[in-house]
This record gives structure tokens, sequence and C-alpha cells, in this order.
């Protein structure tokens, strides 16, 4: 008789997208009837080309919708069993689940110690300084740069910004293109980062990105989105071995993503849907 403790237990859900539809300026409706689970200490990755959605979502998720006159018209989204959808972003942060924005938007006139502790500004404890080293521990040339945050390198901007997220001690981290404007061997440096923090601090983390080949290879589950919809998702080896992921997303199977300024999509949803 199988002992109940060796039973697979089902995944803890930590954040969860329920058929939302998302409108702008109460006319042009971006998302329809997108649907996202996000397991407990996992990497989910959603993929897709300029204009599908993700960003929206990304929004949607962390509050910042009624910044750009949008809004959750339909559905609902649940982060730890509480509903956050059309929730102000300051109390979407306060309840551990931190946005590394698209472009890094890092404070430039700050050093890079001083943004560090503006990650924690939320936290009232004694551990702001360890946590720092814990920062420079994963970002070692971080430490190095003593000047102000705006001569950091690209790369180094957007490995602050993921350090400024760990100083929140989040819950869960929403990564919105953190390949953007990066060299291909910074790029290869930073999932690899983002992949040893998640393994390491346990974070559960959504990354929304454009280079298909690293963000599957980063996480467990994938999403694909074209024009507001999920047209296909899979476990990381699924959608690295679908022949239409390999075709449009991976050019062929090779390290080179081929430019989806080439692709129709109408192709794309009429082969999948």
């Amino acid at each position: 008789m199988s002992n109940a403790a060796e039973q697979i237990q089902p995944e803890e859900i930590v954040l969860s997208i329920n058929n939302i539809e998302v409108v702008y300026d109460d006319v042009i409706q971006v998302l329809r009837g997108v649907s996202i689970d996000v397991p407990k200490g996992k990497i989910i990755t959603l993929l897709g080309p300029n204009g599908a959605g993700k960003s929206t979502t990304l929004k949607s998720i962390s509050g910042l919708l009624k910044t750009e006159n949008g809004e959750v018209t339909k559905g609902d989204i649940t982060f730890l069993d509480q509903r956050i959808d059309n929730t102000n972003a300051a109390d979407i942060v306060s309840a551990g689940l931190f946005q590394v924005m698209e472009g890094r938007r890092i404070i430039e006139d700050m050093t890079v110690v001083e943004n560090l502790r503006l990650g924690a500004y939320t936290r009232n404890d004694s551990e702001i300084g360890s946590d720092i080293e814990m920062v420079f521990s994963y970002f070692p040339r971080l430490k190095e740069r003593t000047g102000l945050a705006g001569y950091l390198s690209g790369g180094e901007q957007q490995m602050l910004a993921i350090g400024r997220a760990l100083m929140a001690r989040p819950k869960m981290i929403c990564l919105d293109e953190p390949s953007m404007g990066l060299s291909p061997l910074l790029v290869k440096e930073v999932f690899g980062i983002i992949e040893k923090i998640n393994r390491e601090q346990g974070i559960t983390m959504l990354l929304v990105e454009q280079n298909a080949n690293y963000a599957l290879k980063a996480a467990h589950y994938g999403y694909i989105m074209e024009s507001g919809k999920i047209v296909l998702d899979g476990t990381r080896e699924q959608l690295l071995n679908n022949e239409d992921v390999k075709e449009f997303y991976l050019g062929g199977g090779n390290e080179e993503r081929k430019s989806f300024k080439n692709l129709k999509s109408y192709k794309r949803r009429k082969r999948w849907l």
C-alpha cells in the first residue's frame, strides 16, 4: 500500500490570472480572456511579439494600469489568495509582489547602495545591510561601482534593478524584458543569475521576454501570447520541442531568434488555435 506522504501534492499557486480582459480609455481592448497560473517557487515565462499584450498583463498584476487609463474589466487576479485586480500599486508591493520594469528605471542620480536601500523602503528591520551584501554576492561588479547609478552600463543597470527588487524581500518578482538592450554575453549572464536566485532564494518569478531561447531554458513552464490571447502553453520541454515554437520563436532551433517583424501572426494563430 502506498504511503500518502509519497503521493504527489498539488502545486501551491502564488498568482492566478483568471480570464481577464483589459480595456484602455474605455474603448481599446488589449487583453481578451487571459488566464495564467504561477506556482510557488517556479519561473514562468510569457512570450510573444511586440504588441501581444505581455507588458499589459504585467501592469494588470502590479497595479500600474491606472497610470495609463487602463482597467481590468472582466475576470480576476489573485495573489496569495487575495484579489489584487485594480488594486493600488503600493499595496501590491507591500503584499510581496515586486515588478522589475522594462528599461530598468533605476534612479540615475543616486548611488548603487542608495538605489538598493530604496528597494527596502517598505521594510523596518535591522537586516538591510546584510541583504545589500547578499545582492553583491549575486552581482559582485555592483560592489565595485561607487559612483552614480546613471554611469553604470546597461547590463549593470539591469543587475541593479533586479538587486533592488531583492531588497524588498518579495514573495514574487515580475521581470519585464530583462534582456532588452543587452549584448548576447550579458543576456546569458543575467539569465544565469535569475536562475540562481530562483534556485537559492526560492522566489517565484513571472518573466516576460522576447528572447525565447533564454526565457524557455530558464523557465519551468511557459505561455505564448498573440493579440491579447494565450495561444499555447506547456512545460519548458514541451515548448522547446514544439515544431511551431521552433519555427517562429527559436529560429529553427539555433541560437538566433527570428525577427518578429518578418512573421505573420495570423498564420501562427491559425495553426495553434
